[in-house]
């Protein structure tokens, strides 16, 4: 099972799995990951269980 969002090639600290989101929907990277990391860090958001699930599920990145 996959969604059809590909994990970033060029915007990668990780895995991509944030820059690949940035990328589909055309937002800055850098933004992204400070909305990641203000969410992770509220106790309701389980930031990186979440970021290993979507790590699994978004397709490998095109280089």
């Amino acid at each position: 099972m996959h969604i059809p969002i590909k994990r970033s090639a060029n915007n990668r600290l990780i895995a991509g799995v944030v820059g690949g989101i940035c990328e589909k929907f055309d937002w800055s990277p850098a933004l992204g990951r400070i909305v990641y990391l203000v969410l992770g860090s509220l106790p309701f958001f389980a930031g990186i269980p979440i970021y290993l699930i979507l790590w699994l599920l978004m397709e490998k990145p095109d280089y």
